[in-house]
């Protein structure tokens, strides 16, 4: 006979990235609604600047932020009060960024007890892998392993941060591991899960999600941001979890943001791909039937998630130096102001060509030129009246393998100033610099052949459990076809309005790859939305911006679609010409196209 267990984990989410303000840890520690509190420090290029610090320093590589700020802000408070701390904040170099806890700890007289997961730096064994059968592919393009890699990391799972957990610890510091493994580990700890729970796994996993990108699930970047209240004072979340792997998402009390069914959907759908096969180191989730309630006041409750096996490889982030990249911007002001905008940066790269040509060098190996202010990155779809702005910034984007030639760029900048066109100005910031560029590539490896270890206080700690793979790509269920058939005519005519009066919306990134997740602001809505928002019409409004496919996943417990658009960020992250690499925008951009839907709706 099974007895119910009523406890509640509480955890708070005090950073979505390095970078992240300095409020959320003080705000979730002073709130009294919370009894672990987890950071995530790492995006996927985050590791190749922290390689680089500690090249120049050994004893950096990790997020300093973490130490330096929040935990110098809630030490004393964390002990006392028995929070006990998880984060990735290791980087590059966790046991360089415990030793640095430590004497914060010493430093203001408290003791505490600290944990470091390592064991994600493929690095060593690169050598065995350019030389294995079979090659190695990048999971996108399929290239070979590029020649000079910066880093490598293995995400891991949650199992090494649960034996940290279990051993005492009160901190846990990891290096690479999967942004939700934070919350995962804790929760596994908490309840006991083992590693085959995988309903629970895919249920922690999924507040692990919603947690990963702090204010994100608490109104931050909200379709609908004029509805979310005192955007200083926005709370960070809170996840409260129970043992069946559901959970409400809430914030402290008293603090700005906004905790809606909407809102939290958003962050659901935010870069997880196929929802029916979200890949995770401990478990393979499938979200398509979640439901997202209110539940009271700044209350929302989560469930529904289910899990499978998860693949018995990790998913591998290395980086890597493509020459050199540089970006400069002007503002263009008066009359005509976007013509001589583009007119201006035509004119600098002719000339800049000329000059590499009478010096021997190769030509720029790649250009963007981008008008800010008159919806460039809208392409077709920019509004015609914005080509007669009168304020423009000038964005100039180039690469090319030699960082001399990108120099002699940055110098053929500021003459625009007094050459061309009237009323440029803007360059006050100094000469733009060249810095490399890094791009993304992505890999899978055998589990096997990586050891997570855990220490505590320099002392091993076992991991006394491992991830059961699945023999076999383990398919999901199938799911019930959630279209409908739709009249050719509706009684009262049908009215064509933007996308956005009948969605919510957001976008992320993954590499090259964008994700939009679009939401129906009521449930039936979402068969016309499909009618509308076939793969190929939004492909065919994104072409602009995205060179690769698009394909549509459906998740009909939240009344939503998920797009994923492929070679869409051009090359992404710090190795992108765009003033977007991230496709913060495209969501924005996807929410304006017209639909058609019944004009009684709107009435």
């Amino acid at each position: 006979m099974s007895v119910k267990n009523d406890k509640l984990v509480r955890i708070g989410g005090a950073s979505g990235f390095w970078g992240d303000s300095s409020v959320g840890a003080p705000q979730l520690v002073q709130s009294g609604q919370i009894d672990y509190l987890v950071f995530d420090y790492l995006a996927e290029l985050t590791m190749s600047i922290l390689a680089g610090a500690r090249m120049k320093k050994p004893e950096l590589g990790y997020a300093t932020d973490f130490v330096s700020v929040a935990m110098k802000s809630v030490l004393k408070d964390v002990v006392a009060r028995g929070i006990r701390v998880i984060s990735n904040a290791g980087g590059v170099n966790p046991h360089g960024c415990a030793e640095a806890l430590r004497a914060l700890a010493a430093e203001q007289g408290v003791e505490v007890k600290i944990a470091v997961v390592a064991g994600d730096d493929v690095m060593p064994i690169l050598p065995e892998l350019r030389s294995a059968t079979p090659p190695v592919r990048e999971l996108q393009s399929g290239a070979p392993l590029p020649a000079k890699v910066i880093t490598a990391n293995a995400y891991l799972g949650a199992l090494p941060i649960k034996a940290a957990l279990d051993s005492g610890a009160q901190i846990v510091i990891t290096g690479r591991c999967v942004d939700s493994a934070v919350t995962l580990g804790t929760l596994m700890h908490a309840f006991g899960w083992s590693a085959t729970d995988y309903d629970r796994l895919s249920g922690g996993s999924l507040a692990g999600h919603i947690l990963e990108c702090g204010c994100q699930a608490t109104g931050g970047l909200h379709t609908d941001w004029q509805d979310v209240p005192d955007w200083a004072h926005i709370g960070y979340p809170i996840v409260e979890c129970a043992e069946d792997g559901s959970f409400m998402v809430t914030k402290p009390a008293g603090t700005g943001g906004l905790i809606a069914p909407q809102c939290v959907a958003e962050q659901l759908l935010y870069e997880i791909h196929d929802p029916a096969n979200y890949l995770l180191p401990d478990v393979t989730c499938d979200w398509r039937g979640v439901r997202i309630e209110t539940a009271g006041e700044q209350r929302v409750r989560v469930s529904g998630a289910l899990g499978r096996p998860a693949t018995s490889t990790y998913k591998v982030s290395a980086t890597y130096m493509d020459g050199f990249k540089t970006s400069a911007q002007l503002t263009i002001v008066g009359f005509d102001a976007v013509a001589k905008a583009r007119r201006t940066g035509e004119t600098i790269l002719e000339r800049v060509g000329e000059l590499l040509q009478a010096r021997g060098l190769p030509p720029l190996s790649a250009t963007n030129i981008e008008m800010l202010g008159a919806e460039s990155c809208y392409g077709a779809h920019a509004m015609p009246e914005l080509s007669q702005a009168r304020e423009i910034v000038l964005r100039l984007t180039a690469c090319h393998p030699e960082k001399a030639a990108l120099e002699l760029l940055a110098r053929e900048i500021a003459p625009a100033g007094t050459s061309w066109a009237p009323g440029t100005t803007g360059s006050g910031g100094g000469r733009s610099s060249a810095s490399p560029s890094i791009r993304q590539y992505a890999f899978l490896l055998d589990k096997a052949r990586l050891t997570p270890t855990v220490t505590v206080d320099g002392n091993a700690v076992p991991i006394s459990e491992s991830v059961e793979a699945a023999k076999s790509p383990a398919q999901a269920a199938p799911m019930v076809n959630i279209a409908a058939a739709i009249a050719a005519d509706a009684p009262e005519g049908w009215a064509e309005v933007p996308l956005i009066r009948l969605a919510w919306g957001r976008s992320g990134d993954k590499g090259n790859t964008s994700n939009i997740g679009i939401i129906a602001r009521r449930p039936e809505w979402l068969p016309f939305l499909r009618a509308e928002l076939t793969e190929a019409r939004v492909g065919e409004y994104l072409q602009h911006l995205v060179d690769g496919t698009v394909t549509r996943y459906d998740l009909p417990g939240i009344h939503a679609l998920n797009f994923v658009c492929e070679q869409a960020l051009g090359g992404g992250g710090m190795a992108s010409l765009r003033n977007d690499p991230l496709g913060k925008g495209m969501g924005q951009i996807l929410l304006s196209m017209p639909v058609r839907a019944p004009a009684h709706w709107f009435q």
